[in-house]
């Protein structure tokens, strides 16, 4: 049993028998004394690469976001006691901020969990709307998880597994997180409802999904901690880190702020420049529970070159030339721009408001307009020239079309003036939409 509890095949042919049962509603309790020498065997860096060729061999990400839950109950005596070292990082480094915000995480869901089992207790009037709007402020803080914890990994640290060839972890880890996300929307949506509900029924359901909410985002914080970021550490290199710190503050933090002592000399490095291949050094630089794992195994590698022969690098992008101009094309706006000298420098094609045509290119602004509005035309470029301004706005009807007009300056990174945009596009179409459309409605 030793011998082949070492053999990454058997574990995974075990596993996928384990996961089997999980989604028949076997007995967790008996299932977790079936397969305790397999969990023990397990280390935290195993798990994403075998749920990864599970996903391969037929398993779908879905099936093992649903049973998520009860894969990290499984797996807590595997994995526990690591962390700690991981989080002896410099103040700053963008690991050590995701350690320090499921801190915070954890202390939130579990002051809901709290604060919830004491509202179902209460029988003080005043007690309990007190508590109640104490909840109420928990579970809108909780939220803003959503929007940076999970966002930051989702945008930021996951592209570099794919490129990597790690896909499954992610798009499982993904899942999970929109889980926790509806969770949390429908939380407080059930908070809205006291005048709705009798009390005791209110109270007894606001106690059970919060017990529901708090296990599923503290069980997301065990899983993060012991399993994905021991992984992180032991892949990524200071470059990419670097790249990663100089991102994260465009998504923002769960309730921390990163220090600045770590400076790293390296050059950014985004997924797309690096090498994905684990080379000899790297994997010698591994633990030995993922050098065993990756021994015998090859990663299918992202190495699509991005730039291109030919390619404009863009500030945030590669685009040929041909691309560049179709894009401009099929825009639902229509773009004029006029430089520092207030000449017409571009316009777009496609979709268009007001008539354009080559012939004015170069031509001053000033011309391009009735003589009774050259006066308006000049006050605002005036006006972006000094400083004085940054956009001017307009909404005419134009017939069945609403017209909507914004002329903002465009500066490079000094904050030097190099020119006006025009931005033109009918609203009208956009007004009349109610609702949410959230699911693809092409009508057939």
């Amino acid at each position: 049993m030793t011998e082949l509890l070492k053999n990454r095949e058997y574990k995974k042919e075990k596993m996928k028998e384990l996961l089997k049962k999980i989604h028949k509603g076997e007995n967790v309790e008996k299932l977790k004394e079936e397969f305790k020498d397999l969990l023990r065997s397990i280390s935290p860096l195993e798990i994403p690469l075998i749920e990864q060729e599970l996903v391969k061999e037929g398993i779908s990400a879905y099936e093992i976001a649903k049973m998520c839950d009860i894969h990290v109950e499984l797996f807590r005596e595997a994995v526990s006691g690591v962390g700690e070292k991981e989080r002896e990082l410099p103040d700053g480094h963008p690991l050590r901020t995701l350690y320090e915000e499921n801190r915070e995480i954890t202390k939130d869901a579990e002051m809901v969990n709290l604060y919830a089992s004491t509202l179902a207790a209460t029988k003080d009037e005043n007690m309990k709307k007190e508590i109640l709007g104490v909840l109420e402020g928990l579970a809108n803080q909780l939220r803003v998880i959503g929007f940076t914890h999970y966002t930051r990994e989702e945008m930021l640290i996951f592209p570099y597994l794919e490129r990597r060839g790690i896909t499954a972890v992610p798009t499982v880890l993904w899942r999970k997180h929109d889980e926790n996300r509806v969770m949390i929307k429908q939380f407080i949506e059930i908070l809205n409802r006291a005048d709705e509900m009798q009390w005791e029924e209110f109270a007894n359901t606001v106690k059970e999904k919060a017990q529901e909410l708090s296990r599923a985002i503290i069980d997301m914080v065990f899983r993060e901690d012991n399993i994905l970021y021991p992984t992180l550490r032991a892949l990524l290199s200071e470059g990419e880190w670097r790249a990663i710190k100089e991102q994260e503050n465009m998504i923002g933090y769960y309730k921390v702020k990163p220090g600045d002592e770590w400076r790293p000399k390296e050059r950014p490095l985004q997924p797309y420049e690096i090498d994905p291949t684990l080379t000899a050094e790297q994997i010698l630089g591994l633990p030995k529970e993922m050098q065993m794992v990756l021994r015998g195994q090859k990663l299918e590698a992202d190495r699509t070159e991005v730039k291109r022969e030919g390619d404009l690098e863009l500030e945030t992008g590669y685009l040929s030339i041909e691309e560049l101009n179709a894009i401009f094309k099929h825009l639902p706006i229509d773009i004029t721009f006029v430089d520092k000298d207030d000449r017409v420098r571009f316009f777009s094609g496609g979709e268009r408001i007001f008539a354009r045509t080559p012939s004015v290119i170069g031509r001053p602004v000033q011309l391009c307009h009735p003589p009774k509005s050259v006066h308006i035309v000049n006050r605002i470029l005036t006006a972006f020239k000094e400083g004085a301004k940054n956009k001017a706005e307009f909404w005419i009807k134009m017939g069945p079309r609403y017209v909507y007009i914004l002329y903002v300056p465009v500066r490079d990174k000094k904050g030097n003036y190099l020119g006006t945009l025009e931005v033109t596009m009918d609203i009208a179409k956009y007004k009349e939409i109610e609702g949410e459309r959230r699911l693809l409605d092409w009508g057939d």
